[in-house]
């Protein structure tokens, strides 16, 4: 300890000036599966270039429908085209697509795991650049409805 003391007093009285590092802030969203319908329960999510983002998603367990889903976040401004991947039929050539249903593109930045009705996870990320994210569900067709776009800022 002393000696940390020491070489920080040494490079104060050198004029080094010391700052810690410090991250920013981490922004947390709660993004639930409708019950009934294909949709996520917001549309909009907003975050800050190079700001940790955590999104917890939960399938619930009471979902009427039963249905499986996840979370798939793509290139900023390429939501179409994210849908066309996640509803592309040479997915359904791959025997593991129907067990985790991820399209094989450069598209995809970041994704959950496939979640039954009553599960949940958090995926932790960081986007650097502004712009508008897409997230899909990429199960069987469910992108088309069940989507949205998180809003990086600078």
């Amino acid at each position: 300890m002393k000696m940390i003391q020491k070489s920080l007093l040494s490079l104060i009285t050198a004029g080094i000036m010391v700052t810690p590092c410090l991250a920013q802030d981490a922004v947390e969203f709660e993004l639930t599966a409708d019950k009934a319908l294909f949709a996520y329960d917001k549309k909009e999510l907003t975050a800050k270039a190079g700001q940790v983002i955590k999104i917890t998603f939960n399938n619930p367990a009471d979902s009427t429908n039963m249905q499986p889903h996840n979370i798939v976040i793509g290139k900023a401004g390429k939501l179409q085209e994210l849908i066309a991947a996640a509803n592309d039929p040479a997915n359904f050539a791959r025997p593991e697509f129907l067990q985790n249903p991820i399209p094989e593109t450069d598209l995809i930045l970041h994704n959950s795991k496939l979640l039954k009705p009553g599960e949940s996870e958090t995926i932790e990320f960081t986007l650097d650049e502004p712009g508008d994210y897409p997230y899909v569900c990429t199960y069987i067709g469910h992108a088309m409805l069940m989507n949205g776009i998180l809003k990086v800022i600078e």
